[in-house]
């Protein structure tokens, strides 16, 4: 028996190819940056303004690319895609109702 029928994945047989280990170097490279350009906005006087909002949205960002990748949740059935979005988006809502409770909003 070779190695292929002995492994039985767990994907359906129309999922989608993964990326190779040239793309993951890539995305490591670019999540290292985007921390790179986080550690120094508040450093940067002329991101004041937008400093939380900033940071907020390029941590979104390295979460989406090390989930959707490196966790494989990309290649993943829509059912579990669903399950993560819906239970993302209510922690987001928990985390918004605790700041509220506290008035920190």
């Amino acid at each position: 028996m070779t190695a292929e029928a002995t492994t039985t994945g767990t994907h359906e047989e129309g999922s989608a190819k993964h990326p190779s280990p040239k793309f993951y170097w890539l995305l490591a490279l670019g999540l290292a940056v985007v921390t790179a350009v986080e550690v120094a906005i508040p450093y940067l006087s002329a991101f004041d303004s937008v400093r939380g909002p900033l940071l907020v949205v390029l941590s979104l960002l390295k979460f989406g690319a090390v989930v959707g990748f490196f966790m494989h949740l990309k290649y993943e059935n829509r059912l579990l895609q669903n399950f993560f979005a819906i239970g993302f988006v209510g922690a987001i809502i928990l985390y918004l109702v605790v700041l509220a409770t506290f008035r920190v909003l």
